[in-house]
């Protein structure tokens, strides 16, 4: 869906909402994938921190945490330990998930999977590009009223 804004980010949140999109006011599941995405992702992370109830897969809590970023840290689907984080879907604690691929390996591509499934089952937004991501969490955090306009006041 394309929409027009005032900005990119204006633009974007009108073109995820008209295709039923929701807004996260719960929790936020963070599963960032590689360093690299992980460090491309901080500060709009930051910028989510006391917005939303954040948890996040073991590597990124960690990761989060380093750079003074708390979470709740979250177990793989894999795993009996709690909290897991098909539980926290299953429960309506989150409602909005960014999985963002990080390798090959069996383990990782079954709980990824897993996570994705869960999220597409109970209706939970779901962003797998990092770059979406992070242009999502950009408009989310800016706190703008989004304004409708006839289309010749663009």
């Amino acid at each position: 869906v394309g929409c027009i804004g005032n900005s990119v980010h204006e633009a974007l949140l009108k073109s995820l909402l008209s295709v039923g999109f929701t807004l996260p006011k719960k929790g936020i599941l963070l599963s960032t994938g590689t360093i690299k995405t992980k460090a491309d992702l901080l500060e709009s992370i930051r910028k989510l921190n006391g917005k939303n109830a954040l948890y996040a897969t073991a590597g990124t809590h960690d990761f989060l945490l380093l750079n003074g970023i708390e979470t709740i840290k979250v177990h793989w689907p894999s795993s009996s330990e709690e909290p897991n984080a098909i539980k926290l879907m299953q429960q309506g604690k989150i409602d909005l998930v960014i999985n963002i691929p990080k390798s090959n390996e069996e383990k990782e591509l079954l709980n990824d999977y897993a996570i994705r499934r869960t999220a597409v089952d109970f209706n939970i937004p779901l962003m797998t590009n990092a770059q979406l991501a992070k242009l999502f969490i950009d408009a989310y955090t800016e706190n703008k009223t989004l304004e409708i306009k006839e289309w010749g006041e663009y």
